[in-house]
């Protein structure tokens, strides 16, 4: 019985092509058949690598047919590479779909990490990279802005979205609408010659792109919101009168501690103290 074939997903240069890995060009170069979003833009690729083989498309609107045709190349032994017009294969794009058809059919598949315009984005943004949420593609129409906006209201990590340039103003009306005027940072066609990175609030920003005009695609990263404050609440003082008055405080001691913490008046808790 004939082998299996492998898939590779192959990271793509976002913009520099200088940033391709030499892990990918070598794969690119041995496998059988390379699928990818745009079969003009991966020629221009491959031409630019000296690099001959065999492509099909394969994108949202034939992603079914396709990946059924791709699914049988693998089944017949022959090892495919899959890539998108730029960046990771399988983030915001049918490559996720490609995936979970190989899981099924047992076939192997492995990733060739390379440039990413999502982290890219964030490190040049210089908000918080402690935790960020990935929030991809954002909708299209003004209502189901304000909607995937308000989802993220109380979210406390740092936001990165995509958005194409036709959108980008209605799009940070919105946010700033939804969101509060925060910090945030435009990445404009990261890693190309004409790369800009606008930091500031949502509002500069706006103000920013609309007197200049708009060109090129674009990385938004959103700082998150601003931790909620524990609540300390009448419960929470008095079981922490108990912990202080076990650690050795007098009642009276643990009161004006647990009354200072807690922001609840030193009568009312001593009484309640008593009371208990």
């Amino acid at each position: 019985m004939q082998d299996k074939g492998r898939l590779f997903l192959c990271a793509t240069p976002i913009g520099n092509l200088k940033d391709i890995t030499l892990r990918v060009l070598e794969t690119l170069k041995e496998v059988d058949l390379i699928a990818c979003e745009d079969t003009r833009q991966t020629r221009k690729l491959l031409n630019h690598f000296s690099i001959e083989k065999p492509v099909t498309s394969y994108f949202e609107h034939n992603k079914k047919y396709k990946g059924e045709k791709i699914i049988e190349t693998l089944l017949a032994g022959k090892n495919v590479a899959l890539v998108s017009d730029a960046g990771m294969p399988g983030v915001s794009d049918p490559g996720q779909e490609l995936i979970q058809d190989c899981l099924k059919a047992g076939i192997e598949f492995t990733v060739l990490p390379g440039p990413v315009a999502a982290i890219t984005g964030l490190v040049l943004s210089g908000l918080s990279t402690q935790r960020f949420a990935f929030e991809g593609f954002i909708p299209r129409t003004k209502k189901e802005k304000k909607a995937f906006f308000q989802r993220l209201i109380s979210e406390e990590r740092t936001l990165v979205f995509y958005e194409a340039p036709h959108r980008l103003l209605e799009t940070l009306e919105v946010m700033e609408e939804v969101l509060g005027n925060r910090q945030m940072a435009a990445c404009r066609e990261l890693t190309k010659k004409f790369e800009e990175i606008m930091r500031g609030s949502i509002g500069e920003v706006y103000q920013f792109f609309k007197d200049k005009g708009i060109k090129g695609e674009f990385t938004l990263v959103v700082e998150g919101a601003p931790p909620k404050k524990e609540e300390k609440g009448l419960e929470w003082a008095l079981n922490r009168v108990e912990e202080l008055k076990g650690q050795g405080l007098t009642a009276k001691e643990a009161v004006k501690v647990a009354a200072k913490e807690s922001g609840i008046g030193k009568r009312e808790l001593y009484e309640k103290v008593m009371v208990k």
